[in-house]
């Protein structure tokens, strides 16, 4: 049975060839590739290589994809290769049927007539009509081997001309319809593209699959891409990947462009593994395709406020699918400058420079989520702390979403002390604008702080005894309280309380201290903290452990301990995030490390 080229295509998109090999053969990082000892002979030096799509071994030639692995390993036909990769891909294998048959058939042959409108463009450009085309090339800066790399080529000026050039092929103009080259007019069909320059699309493997077209003057639509048909998908290819790749390969950084222009002029300065989607935002299957080729691309936006906007939406959906495998940089250009303007300005050195301020994703994206919110009021900075907390949240992989969580509040309770500084944001170019100075603020008369310290770490102990049910949520935190020796004489008989008893509350407590000859200093450091906080009996645990952690906040603490409690609370937290009082302990702790962090700015060894 003969599968639909498209069906096998998905297949191996879905299903990536290192992790395939990689459950039989032990596979190392080599650059851009991984490489291991090859299964199809004895080595012991390493010689057998895995690329985005194939594999070879440079030992015994053994040669390549993910379905002639199967087969070679396992034993299996291409057929029962096929089903156990698509089982694992989750895709129904296409059943034999003759309508599945026809439709390859159809596929191919769209594939034929893509290719020889191809030749006609091309023909058209280099010949007298295409001139002035040719001309407008020029005068954009391609050298003539650029053009013809590229395949670029003139659409003609329509009436039909595709069609009759190619009716001696005995090409009709329904083929031509469903290639995406013709449309269906009031008067019959008419072409898709007239008075424009050609740009050739292609998938990863080279194949045709539809063409987008540039006219020349300042009319609009500016561009056109061919129209989705059974070989093109708008949200599945990248202009330029075809390319692309092999650069990749030999070490090219992959950057990803928003035109055609910006692809073609890269490559002519060098940057070779240059990309661009075609007329849509990036989607998750261009991610997809992205990481299969680099774990970290560079996505490259213009200055301007719609770069803006783009790099934010790609930002926050490369969350949803970002590991700690799988990243990206974010460049912003400077303002009114695309990568085609800049390299014509300032040649290959001006990009190169800009590629340099290039920034990981999680450098810039609290200036990202921050930009255009009020955060002067208490309603704002709370909005904007569940747009933080929403952003962290979307990463699937719980551990990089803990250090991206982390990384954002630290960034946000720093913001509540000192002015923020902002990355990615208007003025800022991608990089961090610098803070404007504190204010001055007049000199007051230092309080006591030793004995503030110690009348604070009583009332925790006060409140403690009062409501006996809060222990087991602060016993770690108060664990680093310094106590008076008299207190700490109760502080470890609570201890015993909570290893011994069945219901943590104040008449169980009690009995407990009584029976140990400390009932009665106990009462005294209770009504001390009734008195303190106005804690009527009745009062609610809550209320309770909101003023035990307000005098835990105001506690002098080194940085070196608020970190490591910090680190101790979010492993209990990503050990189950649903757990809200995990969640809130470590934002409390969040916020004392940061507040520890503001005092300790001028400190070099910070």
């Amino acid at each position: 049975m003969a599968l639909p080229a498209n069906f096998l295509d998905e297949l191996r998109a879905r299903v990536p060839i290192a992790t395939v090999i990689g459950r039989s053969v032990k596979l190392t990082r080599s650059g851009r590739e991984r490489k291991g000892c090859c299964p199809f002979h004895g080595e012991k030096t390493p010689s057998f290589y895995v690329y985005d799509d194939h594999y070879h071994c440079f030992g015994c030639g053994e040669h390549g994809d993910v379905i002639t692995f199967v087969m070679k390993t396992t034993g299996a036909s291409f057929m029962e290769a096929v089903e156990d990769l698509a089982g694992q891909a989750g895709l129904e294998v296409p059943k034999p049927t003759p309508q599945a048959a026809q439709a390859e058939q159809r596929r191919a042959g769209l594939s034929e007539v893509l290719e020889l409108a191809c030749r006609e463009y091309q023909l058209w450009l280099w010949g007298q009509e295409g001139r002035a085309a040719l001309d407008y090339l020029r005068g954009r800066g391609l050298a003539e081997d650029t053009i013809r790399r590229f395949q670029l080529g003139w659409s003609g000026e329509g009436r039909g001309q595709l069609a009759a050039a190619l009716r001696g092929r005995d090409i009709k103009p329904d083929q031509l319809i469903e290639a995406g080259l013709m449309k269906q007019g009031e008067r019959g069909p008419a072409d898709m593209f007239f008075g424009r320059v050609m740009f050739p699309i292609r998938d990863r493997r080279g194949a045709l699959i539809s063409f987008g077209g540039r006219i020349m003057g300042d009319g609009q639509p500016k561009y056109v891409n061919g129209p989705e048909t059974a070989l093109f998908s708008k949200r599945r290819s990248l202009y330029g990947l075809n390319l692309a790749r092999e650069a990749i390969r030999k070490g090219a950084a992959m950057i990803v462009v928003e035109g055609y222009m910006d692809v073609i002029a890269l490559a002519q300065a060098g940057f070779g593994g240059a990309v661009a989607p075609l007329g849509t935002a990036l989607t998750e299957e261009h991610l997809e395709e992205i990481w299969r080729l680099t774990p970290e691309p560079v996505i490259c936006f213009d200055g301007d406020a719609a770069g803006q906007r783009a790099a934010l939406k790609t930002a926050e959906l490369a969350l949803t699918q970002l590991s700690p495998e799988k990243s990206l940089k974010l460049l912003r250009l400077p303002a009114k400058d695309d990568p085609d303007s800049l390299i014509k300005r300032g040649g290959k050195p001006a990009f190169e420079a800009e590629l340099a301020k290039a920034q990981p994703l999680s450098a810039v994206l609290f200036g990202m989520l921050r930009a255009g919110q009020d955060v002067a009021t208490p309603e704002g900075r709370a909005r904007l702390r569940q747009r933080l907390a929403a952003a962290a949240n979307s990463i699937p992989d719980k551990m990089l979403a803990g250090e991206y969580r982390t990384a954002l509040m630290d960034e946000f309770f720093a913001g509540r002390t000192r002015p923020a500084r902002s990355a990615f944001t208007p003025g800022g170019r991608g990089r961090f604008a610098p803070a404007p100075p504190p204010v001055a603020l007049p000199p007051r008369a230092a309080p006591d702080a030793r004995a503030a310290q110690a009348r604070r770490a009583k009332l925790m102990l006060a409140v403690l005894l009062a409501f006996p049910m809060l222990i087991p949520e602060v016993e770690e935190a108060f664990s680093h309280v310094r106590l008076q020796p008299e207190e700490e004489v109760l502080r470890e008989a609570l201890r015993d309380f909570v290893s011994r008893a069945k219901t943590l509350d104040t008449a169980s407590l009690f009995t407990h201290l009584d029976s140990l000859g400390l009932g009665g200093p106990a009462r005294a450091l209770r009504e001390d903290a009734n008195a303190e906080f106005r804690l009527a009996p009745e009062a609610s645990p809550a209320e309770a452990a909101r003023n035990w952690w307000s005098l835990y906040e105001l506690m002098d603490f080194s940085i070196d301990m608020l970190r490591t409690q910090r680190d101790e609370a979010q492993a209990l937290w990503l050990a189950n995030p649903d757990d809200r009082a995990a969640c809130e302990r470590l934002v409390r702790y969040n916020e004392l490390l940061a507040r520890a962090r503001s005092g300790a700015a001028g400190n070099e060894d910070f």
